[in-house]
C-alpha cells in the first residue's frame, strides 16, 4: 500500500504548532529541531511543578507521563516497552551499549565511511584498550555502504557490526534492513545509530533486524535537549553489560551483592532531566499522532526538491551521495568557504549548519571536501521556504 505525504492541512497545522516559523527557515533540523508547541507546553509545565512542588514529588506526581515514554517510544521503533532506556543524549545511549560488550584482544568491528565521528573516536579507543581491529566496508557505487562488501568482511573474529542509519554530513539514508539481514545470519550483534533516522523516516527494530539502537530527541522527533533513548533487545540482553551502574540500574542485595535491573532499565541512571523525558514522550506522540511514514515521504520529497534547485545554481555543488537519499541536503558553492555561505544565509535569517572534515575523516576528505553546507529540513517547512532560501543562496552580492 502506498502511504500518502502530509496534506496541506497538516503541514499549517505543523507550522501552526511551531512557533519558530513565524521568525525564520530553519533548515537546520538535522542539528535540533524547532520543538512543537505541546512539547514545549509539557516541558515549562513540569518545571513550574517542580519549582512550587518540589523535584521528587513533581517526579512522583508526573510519573504517568514519565512513563508514556517508554509506550510512546516502543511504539515509534517496533520493540517493547522495556526494551527502552532513557538516557540524557544519543552518543551516551550509543556508548552504553558499545561500551557493554565484553571486547576481547582480536576481536573486530564492521562498519562503514558514514560512521559518526563519536562512534569512531571510541572504536579507536577499543582497539588502543582491548586490541580489537576495525573493518571499514567501502561504499558502492551510489555511496551507501557496499553490502557485498560488508558481508564478505565478516569472519569468525567479527563481534559487531555498528552503523549509522543517516550520516551527519550527507543526505544517505543507508541500507539498515539490508545490514540487518547479513547480521543476522552471521549470528553478530548490530548497533544501529538511528540519531538523524530517529522522527526524519519510519524506524522499526523488527524490521531492521538490530540488536541495539540510540537516538536523540533534540533532532528530528523536535523532543528537548539533554534527552536520549536507548533501545536494547531481550534477545541480547545478557551480552550486554552496562559499563557503569547506579541505583536505577543495580539492587544492592547486601554487603557484597547487586543484582542488574531488569530489561533496559539497567542502562538508565537514577538523576534525570525528567521534564525532558516528560517533553520527549509528548514530542514522540506528536509525531505518531501524524503518522512516521507520512512525515518521512514529505521529508525526503523536500529534501529531493532542494537537491534539485540546488543542481541548477551554477555554482552550486550538491554532495549528497547514496541510493536513496532523506531530508539532510549538503552542499558547497563554489569560490565561497561554507562557513561564509552560513553567515550569509543567517544574515537573511535562514538557518543551516556547517558539517567540517573534522568530523567526517573518513569520508569528507576521501571526496576532497574540508567542509560542506548541510541544510536539514523537516515536514514543517514549506515549497515557498526553499524557493526563498534557493533565491538567498544565489544573491551573493
Amino acid at each position: 500500500m502506498i502511504v500518502p505525504s502530509l496534506s496541506q492541512q497538516d503541514v499549517a497545522l505543523l507550522r501552526e504548532d511551531t512557533p519558530g516559523v513565524r521568525q525564520l527557515i530553519h533548515f537546520n533540523n538535522a542539528g535540533t529541531g524547532l520543538a512543537p508547541t505541546p512539547v514545549l507546553d509539557a516541558v515549562k509545565q513540569h518545571l513550574d511543578l517542580e519549582a512550587t512542588l518540589g523535584g521528587y514529588e513533581a517526579a512522583a506526581a508526573a510519573k504517568p507521563a514519565m512513563d508514556a515514554f517508554y509506550t510512546g517510544l516502543a511504539a515509534l521503533i517496533g520493540s517493547k516497552p522495556h526494551e527502552i532506556a532513557y538516557v540524557e543524549n544519543a552518543t551516551r545511549a550509543w556508548d552504553m551499549a558499545f561500551y557493554g560488550i565484553d571486547f576481547r584482544e582480536g576481536d573486530r568491528i564492521v562498519t562503514g565511511r558514514a560512521e559518526y565521528v563519536s562512534n569512531y573516536v571510541a572504536f579507536l579507543q577499543m582497539k588502543q584498550r582491548k586490541g580489537i581491529e576495525i573493518d571499514l566496508v567501502e561504499d558502492d557505487a551510489a555511496g551507501q555502504i557496499d553490502l557485498a562488501a560488508l558481508k564478505a568482511a565478516i569472519t569468525p573474529k567479527t563481534r559487531l557490526v555498528a552503523l549509522t542509519h543517516v550520516p551527519t554530513f550527507s543526505g544517505l539514508i543507508n541500507p539498515a534492513e539490508e545490514v540487518g539481514e547479513i547480521a543476522r545470519s552471521a549470528g553478530v550483534l548490530y548497533l544501529l545509530d538511528a540519531c538523524q533516522s530517529a522522527g526524519q523516516i519510519p524506524v522499526n527494530v523488527g524490521e531492521i533486524g538490530c540488536h541495539m539502537l540510540s537516538g536523540t530527541g533534540r533532532k528530528y522527533l523536535r523532543g528537548p535537549r539533554g534527552t536520549g533513548f536507548l533501545y536494547v533487545s531481550d534477545a541480547v540482553l545478557d551480552q550486554i553489560e552496562p559499563p557503569f551502574v547506579d541505583l536505577q540500574a543495580a539492587n544492592w542485595i547486601d554487603e557484597t551483592r547487586y543484582e542488574l535491573a531488569p530489561h533496559a532499565m539497567r542502562f538508565e541512571t537514577w538523576e534525570r532531566y525528567v521534564a525532558g523525558q516528560i517533553g520527549l514522550g509528548v514530542a514522540v506522540a506528536y509525531a505518531i499522532g501524524f503518522g512516521m511514514e507520512r512525515i518521512g515521504n514529505r521529508v525526503c520529497a523536500l529534501g529531493a526538491q532542494l537537491r534539485s534547485e540546488l543542481s541548477a545554481l551554477p555554482d552550486v555543488t550538491v554532495q549528497d551521495k547514496g541510493k536513496r537519499k532523506g531530508g539532510i541536503v549538503t552542499f558547497t558553492v563554489a569560490g565561497e568557504d561554507p562557513d561564509t555561505t552560513k553567515a550569509r544565509l543567517g544574515k537573511a535569517g535562514i538557518n543551516v549548519s556547517v558539517s567540517n572534515a573534522s568530523s567526517a575523516r573518513i569520508d569528507l576528505p576521501v571526496r576532497g571536501l574540508d567542509a560542506v553546507v548541510r541544510a536539514s529540513l523537516h515536514a514543517f517547512n514549506c515549497e515557498d521556504e526553499i524557493e526563498r532560501f534557493v533565491k538567498a543562496l544565489g544573491n551573493s552580492g
